[in-house]
């Protein structure tokens, strides 16, 4: 029980080993991110079409569950730009522009995300991380926010311009309120803008945001901006969120499931990719199913107090290192400082003009903009560089859950384009020792007069069945000089299958017919178990499986030797020596 206690709940460690250094740590590290978690919290919400104080609520409760149940030591948890946006492409679909309703969806698709994860995080299902493949993440997340940053143009030029996903929609209808542009409200946008770039490129150590929302608050006490027709967040409800169970409807759920799953794995994918990260970094380990749990069980109980979906954040979690956060708890600290603002300090932020919560979005989520990745991927391998752009495209002109799923889906096919025509390479020897290699990558190696050597560079499968047959008996028998003898080198095949068991007898026969050996070298254990119950596998016993090519080749020149009365195999040990 108590093992099974410290399993699900990493606190009990981390309290057995706290101090009062980690204390002063988190605690400072903490209170950082609680301040710049504010105003991006209310920026956030803003994304989703929701009220700020929801972006607030959303930086409480749940960074007092995820320390509980989390083993990331710098994490921070909260409402995450690329989130809002997934959700406002749900609460839009089915809401409209009722506000009720879409904050009740919200909480519903908050509560839904964090029973997806729960259970896959205690069916041990954190491998699902790894359906997303690099060019896949590095497409949504340089799509992402080009969406985010469009729809933000409307606050900023303080015209009328619905919420969609598909940013053809926004482009239009910008330029159909071109002449409605209210330029006092594109003069501050501009400013803030400005701003918070120069702040971060010359003042990095300072929390731009922060400093802003305070010089802010501070000229708006003076003077009236909304005289000048620029808008201002509003009144905001003081005090704690209420408790209320999520209204469960069995029709909306069915319909927000699809928005509320891809929410929850790609809120993995962020939480596990950092989180491994950073436990690379400071040298310790983290669990992925038990962080899916902690995700889960954060969303779930945020929601029963009014929380947006949350996930981890890559802006505050930075901070929250490089604040020297040393435990989990630093969330808790941060926390703390959201619950003093929501008991004490939200009619500072009514005064705030709207303008300046979309400068924040804009600026923070440009830098997820990584265009350096797309020319790493185009540099280094151009079929990933392709899923990468499939997927912008996707995520731009289809949609983002759609554009997600044509981007999964160009990966597997790019895959299984890879396997159904593997590499397969044409080896020699490297003389002085007993090691083959690639022909056309090693200038030195030698081949074997009468004995071809291959080896596939990839499993051995259905996929690529037809094509490894029909390059044998190609490479085999259409040569100007036939081999006598074909050794397949088997130390990279790592899977066969029945189809590709199909075609190895087939080989096996129609070379026979030629009068060609074949041998197979250096396979291992599952495959040669999967061999020895086949069809095949008395070819098997008939001394024709090798543990490696050396002894493939021997065997196969002393053959040789036996029927022409050849001193090959002497030759081939001369060359070996």
């Amino acid at each position: 029980m108590k093992k099974l206690l410290k399993t699900y709940f990493p606190i009990l460690q981390v309290i057995k080993e706290y101090n009062l250094d980690k204390l002063k740590a988190d605690a400072i590290s903490g209170s950082t991110v609680g301040v710049v978690l504010i105003p991006q919290g209310m920026a956030y919400a803003v994304i989703a079409g929701l009220p700020p104080i929801y972006g607030l609520y959303a930086g409480l409760v749940p960074l007092f569950i995820y320390p509980l149940l989390g083993t990331s030591r710098h994490i921070s948890i909260g409402p995450v730009a690329i989130d809002m946006l997934i959700l406002a492409a749900g609460l839009g679909f089915l809401a409209g522009n009722d506000p009720t309703e879409k904050i009740s969806l919200a909480i519903l698709i908050a509560v839904m995300t964090g029973i997806f994860q729960l259970m896959m995080g205690f069916m041990k299902l954190g491998f699902v991380f790894n359906l997303f493949s690099r060019p896949v993440i590095s497409g949504f997340t340089i799509a992402a926010p080009i969406i985010i940053i469009v729809s933000q143009v409307g606050t900023l030029l303080n015209v009328d311009v619905p919420n969609s996903q598909y940013i053809h929609e926004m482009f239009y209808y910008i330029s159909q309120q071109i002449g409605n542009i209210h330029y006092p409200s594109l003069t501050l946008s501009i400013f803030f803008i400005l701003f918070l770039v120069l702040i971060r490129r010359f003042y990095s150590k300072l929390p731009e945001s922060v400093l802003l929302v305070a010089i802010t608050i501070i000229i708006v006490s003076f003077f009236s901006i909304s005289k000048w027709g620029i808008n201002q967040v509003g009144a905001i409800p003081q005090g704690l969120p209420s408790f209320a169970i999520p209204e469960l409807n069995l029709e909306s759920i069915k319909q927000l499931a699809p928005n509320a799953f891809t929410l929850a794995l790609i809120q993995f994918m962020t939480i596990a990719s950092l989180s491994k990260a950073f436990a690379r970094k400071h040298g310790y380990t983290v669990n992925p199913n038990q962080e899916l749990i902690a995700i889960g069980s954060s969303n779930i109980v945020g929601s029963l107090f009014q929380s947006l979906p949350v996930s981890s954040s890559f802006t505050r979690s930075a901070i929250a290192e490089q604040g020297g956060a040393k435990t989990s708890l630093n969330n808790v600290f941060a926390g703390i400082l959201i619950l003093f603002t929501l008991l004490f300090l939200t009619p500072l932020f009514e005064m705030l003009p709207e303008p300046l919560l979309a400068a924040i979005i804009v600026v923070s989520v440009s830098s997820l903009i990584d265009i350096q990745e797309l020319k790493f991927l185009i540099r280094t391998k151009r079929r990933d560089a392709l899923v990468a752009m499939i997927t912008i495209v996707s995520v731009l002109a289809i949609g983002i859950q759609e554009g997600i799923i044509i981007g999964l889906v160009s990966s597997v096919l790019a895959l299984l384009l890879k396997m159904s025509k593997p590499t397969v390479a044409e080896l020699g020897l490297i003389p002085g020792t007993r090691d083959f290699k690639n022909r056309e990558r090693f200038s030195e190696v030698k081949p074997i007069p009468g004995i071809l050597i291959l080896r596939v560079d990839a499993p051995f499968s259905f996929v690529n069945a037809e094509f490894f047959k029909n390059y044998i008996l190609e490479k085999s028998m259409n040569d100007k000089e036939a081999p006598k003898y074909v050794i397949i080198d088997g130390t990279t095949i790592g899977d066969l299958d029945i189809s590709a068991m199909d075609s190895l007898l087939m080989i096996i026969e129609t070379l026979k017919k030629e009068g060609i050996e074949l041998y197979i070298s250096g396979l291992i254990g599952p495959v040669r178990d999967v061999i020895r119950k086949s069809d095949i596998s008395t070819f098997v016993r008939s001394n024709r499986f090798f543990n490696t090519v050396h002894d493939g080749v021997v065997s196969a020149l002393k053959a040789q030797d036996d029927q022409d009365q050849g001193n090959r195999l002497n030759e081939y040990k001369e060359i070996c020596a």
